[in-house]
């Protein structure tokens, strides 16, 4: 076999520099059990539309579970002379049963090949990832039960606005990550489509049968279109910009555990397994999972701009700038993936200061809308009600005391129509319940219950697709 697949038309090797510089196996590597996979599905197509024999094919995928189970063991070493993953298992598979090997890239090209790989490992992580969005939100859903009756202060602007269930807080959050769940359910159906057989942008003189190769890989469809086929990296895009906003979620609730963390506010206080310390300072306790989690939020929005921005002026079809597709790609899987599963046991163990929310709920003027809205109902306007409060609480602040120590009679001075029944208005509880008609736990209960039945819709949806990559993986004798 020549030294490269490609050499016939070069009177000159390539320059050792340039191998190094257009080399992907240091990091196309990673989807090894996708080439291999998809190259099993390829030689039993091969075989059944009658362009290479049955011999052929057996000699092929007994050959390829040879590499498989040397993967696995750690027992190969990928060359740079190869240039990628896709000429690094042929040279492999060579070694192994001799020149049959060299049927396998029979009515197919590397550019629908890597297409197919992309496709492959992408699919399975979005399983991977929806498995841990749904951690996650049964982990929040936990806390949200344990702390249904704790009160806190409810921020807009940072400031303190109207106090709030800390269960809200918590299903705030579930809710950011069923949208982000439901995001990637919706990107699997454009990931997991074939481009295989649209070889190098028109497809093949072959008889091929895409369709087959499409079903042996559990695939729902396949690109009609062959040139969109290899050049698509759309699907890359949307998981990118699914998996900023996940980010920004996480890096949103980050913000919070840091401030909540810290000693102004006392709200929560992190498991020392999941803080670090200071080098110079004794007394000092980091957040800095939360911090990274904030921090590589950026990197996965950079990710992102790099693909848009490389895809922004390629003219079809396939083009070598598409391998700088993965890099980015990997990266964010790996910093999502990684961010999601510290976040689970992180949340777990945090505890609440319940003691200090609900000191921080007395102090701030937090009931002041309910009793705005109590003088509508006795007949102001909601503009009048409003100036009214206004004017008790600069009032309150002067005087350095709480909306609920004033007097009755100090309270008519400002508006005469209010009664004692304001005492009962302005209790905290009250402030709260008031917030709906009914009391407004049963809200929170109504949320829970509808945030439980979308997550069993997730987790079905997660067995399906499991059993569909495990069938797929181990039909071909691959580990998932």
């Amino acid at each position: 076999m020549s030294a490269k697949l490609w050499a016939g038309r070069f009177s000159k090797p390539t320059d050792a520099s340039v191998e190094q510089y257009n080399a992907s196996i240091t990091f196309d590597n990673t989807m090894v059990y996708e080439d291999i996979l998809g190259s099993h599905a390829h030689a039993a197509m091969l075989a059944k539309c009658g362009i290479i024999t049955a011999a052929e094919n057996e000699q092929l995928q007994q050959g390829l579970q040879q590499i498989s189970k040397k993967v696995t063991e750690g027992k190969i070493t990928f060359q740079i002379a190869d240039e990628d993953i896709h000429m690094n298992i042929e040279r492999m598979l060579h070694e192994s049963i001799g020149d049959v090997a060299g049927k396998l890239h029979t009515a197919r090209s590397r550019n629908d090949q890597v297409a197919l790989d992309i496709h492959l490992y992408l699919r399975k992580q979005i399983v991977e990832i929806v498995e841990l969005l749904t951690q996650l939100q049964n982990t929040l859903l936990t806390m949200a039960k344990e702390h249904r009756h704790v009160i806190l202060p409810g921020y807009t602007h940072l400031q303190r606005a109207q106090p709030i269930y800390l269960a809200q807080h918590w299903l705030a959050y579930v809710a950011m990550l069923q949208r982000d769940s439901t995001r990637l359910q919706e990107i699997w159906l454009r990931v997991n489509q074939s481009p295989l057989g649209a070889c190098a942008l028109t497809g093949t003189t072959f008889t091929t049968d895409r369709h087959y190769v499409a079903e042996q890989l559990g695939f729902d469809g396949i690109y009609l279109n062959t040139l969109d086929a290899v050049s698509d990296r759309d699907f890359i895009i949307e998981f990118l910009a699914s998996s900023a906003i996940t980010m920004m979620h996480l890096s949103r609730l980050s913000e919070e555990l840091i401030l909540w963390s810290s000693q102004e506010f006392n709200f929560i206080t992190l498991d020392d397994a999941f803080c670090t310390g200071s080098s110079i300072m004794p007394q000092k306790k980091n957040p800095d999972v939360p911090e990274l989690a904030r921090g590589k939020t950026g990197r996965v929005y950079g990710a992102l701009f790099t693909l848009l921005t490389l895809l922004k002026g390629l003219p079809l079809a396939y083009n070598k700038d598409l391998q700088e597709d993965k890099e980015p790609l990997f990266d964010t899987i790996k910093t999502l993936r990684d961010t999601l599963a510290i976040y689970i046991p992180l949340l777990a163990t945090l505890k609440v200061n319940s003691a200090n929310m609900r000191a921080a709920v007395n102090d701030g003027y937090l009931n002041a809308t309910v009793l705005a809205e109590y003088l509508v109902r006795c007949g102001a306007t909601f503009r009048v009600a409003h100036e009214v409060v206004g004017k008790m609480v600069a009032h309150c602040v002067a005087k350095k005391c709480r909306l609920e120590d004033l007097s009755l009679t100090e309270m008519q001075k400002f508006y005469p129509a209010i009664s004692e029944e304001v005492r009962q208005v302005l209790s905290i509880e009250n402030t709260v319940a008031a917030c709906d008609v009914k009391n407004h736990l049963s809200v929170v209960d109504t949320d829970l219950a509808q945030r439980e039945q979308q997550v069993q819709k997730d987790e079905a949806w997660l067995a399906a697709k499991q059993g569909l990559l495990v069938a797929v993986y181990t039909k071909f004798g691959l580990a998932k």
